[in-house]
């Protein structure tokens, strides 16, 4: 597949944002969330490339290892698609942004989320903008640039702030790049998903003619790519997006899986065991997985694994008396600290649920 109008544009801005963190000056470090989903990474690099088409030094940070990029199936695909070179991307190992900060050079722009992650919050002085689609925090009210609207996808306001201020810097791949996440995230733009906003059809439209892109293959194969997991063993599955909390006085553990429980099962005799390892590991009270996938309409179940009995009852009973529509899986592969779930009510992902867990949890303290 030959690679879309513009592709190399964006090659060169990444090879020079690289070489960028040496030079004098400040640095506008633009990250994703800590999950660093396919929204997370392609908002981060789109708007570093915005910023510095404005002429600021500015680079995008992917906030994951390097060696866990290959578990974003999704991103590897669709980045390789739009001409990224994973050689030219910056992880978190590739940044010292402590070393930045302590020369007065660092300039923080989180997207995709609005508070920073533990592991970024000695750097809270020097958050400079936000650009998000979930919850307000009510956090950073100052800063330069504070854009957080309930839309399907943080890339939408990205591209909307693009076609503002710049929009002859898009072309077929940076348009791509940005539609194919939307798409990605609104499930094909799919009111039944209960994800996609006007505006999030009224930016797609724009870059579907931007990007000349046949909008249902670009969404197949993205959903082809984001679902194959075959090969991820149950830790990986775990960790591919996964994002943590400390709520109340537990530390709480929220994965986004993309494999049913039924397979997860035949692929995991020991699913209660996995689990028990991979929260032993986060040292976490208590670790949700909530699933998603199609087969073939959009479906969404629930894993809950708490090891402390009072803990587990009082979380169960909470999740089972929401609004999440729960119905109980039976299975004799799991022990008594794990409960499984179908969830009728498919509007309700993680970005929903963690605030309510959240007050839950809080309230109990």
């Amino acid at each position: 597949m030959s690679l879309p109008r513009g592709s190399e544009k964006l090659a060169r801005f990444l090879r020079s944002a690289r070489e960028g963190i040496n030079k004098r000056g400040t640095v506008v470090c633009v990250v994703g969330n800590e999950a660093a989903d396919l929204d997370s990474m392609a908002s981060a690099v789109m708007y570093a490339y915005h910023r510095a088409a404005s002429g600021e030094n500015a680079v995008p940070l992917i906030n994951i290892p390097r060696s866990d990029y290959k578990l974003r199936t999704e991103a590897v695909y669709l980045f390789d698609r739009c001409g990224i070179d994973v050689e030219d991307l910056l992880f978190e190992e590739d940044l010292d942004l402590a070393a930045l900060h302590a020369e007065g050079r660092l300039k923080l722009v989180l997207v995709d989320h609005n508070r920073p992650a533990k592991v970024h919050s000695a750097f809270d002085s020097v958050v400079d903008g936000i650009i998000d689609h979930h919850a307000d925090e009510g956090l950073f009210s100052d800063a330069a640039v504070r854009a957080i609207e309930p839309v399907g996808s943080a890339a939408t306001l990205v591209a909307k702030r693009i076609l503002e201020e710049n929009a002859d810097s898009l072309d077929e791949g940076t348009a791509m790049l940005l539609l194919g996440t939307i798409l990605l995230d609104t499930v094909n733009l799919d009111p039944a998903a209960k994800r996609v906003t006007p505006e999030d059809e009224e930016i797609a439209e724009i870059l579907l003619s931007l990007s000349g892109a046949d909008q249902q293959e670009l969404f197949d194969a993205l959903q082809r790519e984001k679902f194959n997991v075959s090969a991820l063993s149950s830790a990986d599955l775990l960790r591919k997006d996964y994002k943590e909390w400390q709520m109340g006085g537990q530390r709480v553990g929220i994965s986004s899986v993309l494999l049913s429980i039924p397979d997860w099962l035949a692929k995991d005799s020991d699913l209660s065991g996995s689990l028990n390892t991979y929260a032993q590991a986060k040292g976490l009270d208590l670790l949700l997985a909530m699933i998603a996938y199609a087969d073939p309409d959009f479906t969404r179940e629930l894993v809950v694994y708490c090891p402390d009995p009072s803990l587990r009852s009082r979380v169960v009973t909470f999740l089972e008396e929401s609004d999440l529509g729960l119905k109980p899986v039976a299975s004799d592969s799991v022990n008594e600290s794990t409960n499984l779930y179908t969830q009728a009510n498919v509007a309700v992902s993680r970005k929903k649920l963690q605030p309510l867990l959240v007050a839950f949890l809080e309230g109990e303290a």
